[in-house]
């Protein structure tokens, strides 16, 4: 079988080699124009005039548009038809898109952008927490929020109480390949466009509705990304839209990219966050009562600041039951780059909130903040759904006989037929903050192990001892969990298709929704439709991701690629699998139970036939070898503003134990030591998540240690290079890096029972976080209160409040 096998990502040579073809790779048309934003040098304030004489003047300049220019409406919102593509007289952030440039080359466009002259009365920006909360700029009309129990008695009546707030950073997405598009003019106003895009639907949809066509006018590609991270769920809708509506105006290709520079200061990024506490506990540590408040920039648009505002609320929690609790979130409007989509999409700003009550409390208590994390766990009640009578048919039921053994063997149960059976919810069964049950828990055993494979207490030991005799240099250790829901908060966005084509030379080709960002999700679902049919994945082709083959996907996003195409493209195989069995049995005299497909080959009764033979039979028997597949998340309700339901259909738990050193006299800091074990269900692919879990925790450290992001006074982004904005470099990685897998089904009955792996590692990078707290601990007797990110200067400002 194909699935579980660490087989190498299916375009690793492409990559390595530099052979992989992305957007501004594609060769392009003779007469290709080019284009380039010009940008608000302000932040805040109303346009008044926009002089373009030495725009239009400029050597290679074809056009020059405005707001005034664009026949349709360009709207570039994801959300909330608040974005349009040129500044249309208010000014919201310092680089803005005033006007569009049109050249014949890259260059020429982007020099002449440089020439614009726009009057602007400027106002006062809005950019701090504060200046919103006093201006009551914000999204929505108050606060959301969601409660369980009574936090405000449970706090009266604490016995002890502590209260807190922490700030962390925003996160540039960095991702290798910068924005870029291209529009291609069809037929009667059609229009191609090759978009470098997690969300090929978003594009069609924004586009159709910026030239003024219904959306089967417009067909979108994406064969791969150079790196997305949530980067390019929303953010490429402007070039893409752009570029289509420049191609309807001049007949012409049109193409687009962002420089670096350009790309970090118009597209937004992760959201940054406050977050305040009032907690109460008893001596053990345990959490009586919490009450935490969330103010979060937002930037000048909605994009999709409500739904990580919310994922935030919804993970305040973390690994932790709390009975009582309220979470309050603020959803302020600044004048800055509308933050977006960010692995971990909210999620890692609503962990680091409760990390830090953990860490807090055990330091006022003295003790090792394992132990506090430990007395507040969810207990562990991981349980098996439960399993309905089997048909004994092997085309009908979701996994074929071998990989059902297969599955046998990790220690899972058969995967039923028909509608998966949902288990009963024991009576005192544990819940969320939002009411969801917890009942696939094994954060408890995960740990135990990780602190047995980490030898975390003998080197807890050592390390106060080597604190006790060193006075300059202070080690820190910390074991953090994760906890993350897994499905999009928005409901129905839980929905996958795919199609599927059988040659007769027993070759597949294969097309989903997922788009492929470097994380392997083509290749884990081609080694899903192997399975199905018993194959090679080398027999299986996915093609680029194409809205006219696929149609109503939904973005690459919220750790659910492999779960939602992954068994969309298992349906498909199902289908065509089941009439190429029904076929082979009557032609050999026996049942459909009879037929089986594995190692290539196909055996019908006594007989055994190769799986090529077998299509070009089905072929030429005239039998259907082409299917659509399609699938969505069962079991999910959710009432944001209520805050209440399951919005998750599973939960991904994972722990990292991360050993870190400090320089007391300059606050520089290293990783020494990582040690990962992380929940991935039944792997599809153990290589690949391994790659995942890696590479997750190293972006997550770096957003909270090195990664800063430094706006002025006049609300313009300083950090906008790489000279200037710090992400992690290979030197930075721990130089001992131990990554495991706890490789046990995921209860829940997805894709040959996996689990997601896009977004939770990164989470385990608050470890290292959480390890630099412990070491400025060492320093004193007061709470050193570290903020992030945690750079040398952030380490030594707390080395030194600890000391006070």
């Amino acid at each position: 079988m194909s699935v579980a096998k660490p087989l190498p990502h299916d375009a690793a040579m492409l990559h390595v080699t530099g052979a992989a073809r992305y957007v501004d790779d594609i060769p392009t048309p003779r007469g290709t124009l080019h284009l380039a934003f010009g940008l608000s040098p302000v932040a805040a304030g109303e346009l008044t005039a926009l002089d373009l004489d030495a725009v239009r003047s400029a050597p290679g300049v074809v056009k020059v548009l405005t707001a005034d220019d664009l026949v349709h409406d360009c709207d570039t919102s994801p959300s909330n038809h608040d974005e349009p593509l040129l500044a249309t007289g208010e000014i919201h952030f310092a680089g803005q898109p005033l006007y569009l440039v049109v050249a014949t080359s890259h260059l020429a466009a982007r020099r002449a952008a440089q020439l614009g002259t726009p009057q602007i009365t400027p106002r006062d920006p809005i950019l701090t927490v504060e200046q919103a909360l006093a201006a009551d700029s914000r999204f929505e009309d108050g606060p959301r929020i969601y409660q369980k129990g009574d936090a405000e008695t449970a706090l009266a009546k604490a016995s002890r109480r502590l209260s807190g707030q922490i700030e962390m950073g925003g996160q540039e997405h960095f991702y290798l390949e910068g924005q870029a598009a291209m529009a291609l003019p069809q037929d009667n106003g059609d229009m191609l466009v090759h978009s470098s895009t997690q969300h090929p639907t978003e594009i069609q949809h924004k586009v159709a509705h910026a030239i003024g066509r219904p959306m089967h006018a417009v067909r979108v590609e994406t064969r791969r990304m150079g790196g997305g991270f949530g980067g390019k769920e929303s953010q490429g809708n402007a070039l893409a839209v752009a570029c289509a509506v420049t191609a309807l105006l001049t007949g012409k290709p049109c193409k687009m990219r962002y420089d670096r520079d350009d790309d970090m200061i118009i597209t937004g990024k992760r959201h940054d966050f406050r977050i305040s506490y009032d907690v109460g506990f008893d001596e053990a540590g345990r959490i009586t009562a919490l009450d935490v408040t969330h103010y979060t920039r937002c930037g000048w648009s909605m994009d999709l600041s409500l739904p990580v505002a919310d994922r935030a609320m919804l993970h305040a929690d973390n690994a932790y039951h709390l009975r009582d609790i309220r979470i309050t979130s603020h959803r302020l409007r600044t004048n800055t780059a509308s933050a977006t989509a960010f692995r971990g999409f909210g999620g890692p700003q609503g962990i680091v909130g409760i990390e830090r009550v953990m860490d807090h409390i055990a330091q006022e208590l003295d003790l090792d903040p394992l132990a506090v994390r430990r007395a507040n766990y969810y207990t562990d009640n991981a349980h098996r759904p439960t399993e309905v009578e089997n048909t004994g048919t092997a085309i009908d039921n979701r996994t074929p006989p071998d990989a059902e053994a297969d599955l046998s063997s990790r220690g899972a149960p058969p995967v039923p037929t028909g509608k998966p059976a949902i288990p009963a919810t024991p009576s005192d069964v544990q819940t969320t903050p939002y009411q969801q049950p917890v009942t696939d828990c094994i954060i408890n055993a995960l740990t135990d192990r990780l602190v047995e494979s980490a030898d975390y207490d003998a080197r807890r030991a050592a390390i106060g001892k080597w604190n006790a005799q060193n006075p300059l240099l202070k080690r820190g250790i910390a074991i953090t969990p994760v906890k993350f829901g897994i499905s999009f908060t928005l409901t129905h966005l839980n929905q996958a298709g795919a199609l599927v084509h059988v040659y007769q030379d027993g070759s597949i080709h294969l097309n989903h929704g997922g788009t492929e960002m470097g994380q392997g999700l083509f290749q884990k679902v081609a080694q899903v439709a192997a399975s199905r049919f018993g194959v090679s994945p080398e027999v299986v082709k996915i093609t680029a991701t194409d809205t006219a083959k696929v149609p109503n996907t939904s973005a690459t996003a919220a750790s659910s690629g492999s779960d939602l195409n992954g068994m969309a493209a298992q349906n498909a195989c199902d289908t065509i699998r089941d009439r190429m069995a029904a076929h082979l049995a009557e032609r050999y005299q026996t049942t459909p139970d009879q037929v089986r497909f594995a190692d290539g080959m196909v055996r019908i009764g006594g007989e055994e036939i190769t799986f090529a033979a077998a299509a070009a039979s089905a072929y030429e028997n005239r039998v259907s070898l082409s299917a659509t597949g399609f699938y969505k998340t069962p079991d999910i309700e959710w009432d944001r503003i209520a805050g209440h339901g399951r919005p998750f259909y599973y939960f991904a738990y994972g722990a990292a134990c991360t050993e870190v050193v400090i320089d007391t006299l300059t606050g520089e800091n290293r990783i020494l030591r990582t040690d990962i074990l992380h929940d991935a269900g039944a792997s599809l692919n153990p290589a690949l998540d391994i790659g995942q879990i890696e590479g997750g925790y190293v972006q997550g450290a770096g957003w909270l240690t090195t990664e800063e992001l430094v706006w002025d006074e006049t609300g313009t982004l300083r950090t906008h290079a790489p000279s200037t904005y710090k992400i992690p470099a290979c030197s930075d990685r721990p130089p001992v890096f131990n990554v495991t897998l706890w490789d046990q089904p995921n209860p829940a009955q997805t894709v040959y029972r996996s689990k997601a792996v896009g977004e939770p590692p990164f989470m385990l990078g608050i470890s290292a976080f959480m390890a630099l707290s412990d070491a400025v601990s060492a320093c004193g007797d007061n709470y050193g209160d570290l903020q992030a990110p945690a750079t040398a200067e952030a380490v030594l400002a707390a080395v030194g409040r600890a000391r006070k």
